[in-house]
């Protein structure tokens, strides 16, 4: 009898550019900046099939979070999504919600 413990991966799969991407292709995992387009070559190669997102996260040294984190924002804003930062997002809402003043309600400037 045999057992599958996964899914059969794919072999390549096309990048978000329109390029083929394949394991030997895919971005190096010491990367030192995680800029917009490596996160979307993660992202089309875990929605590919070419890996799984364990082993994304486990190549790159990303929590699932993170990781889904990026497909969220794949989904929502394409790549432009990607180049926002955490901190600018959390600055962000902060500025939307008025909480940004850390000094206190009576504090003069």
């Amino acid at each position: 009898m045999m057992t599958m413990t996964s899914p059969a991966l794919a072999r390549r799969v096309l990048a978000p550019d329109g390029s083929v991407l394949t394991l030997a292709n895919l971005p190096s995992p010491d990367a030192q900046r995680w800029v917009a387009s490596r996160k979307a070559i993660v992202v089309a190669a875990v929605r590919g099939g070419l890996l799984s997102m364990s082993d994304a996260c486990a190549r790159y040294r990303l929590t699932t979070e993170e990781f889904l984190s990026w497909q969220t924002q794949v989904d929502r804003d394409g790549l432009q999504g990607l180049r926002t930062t955490r901190i600018q997002e959390y600055r962000g809402r902060d500025r939307r919600t008025g909480v940004h003043d850390v000094r206190g309600a009576g504090a003069r400037a």
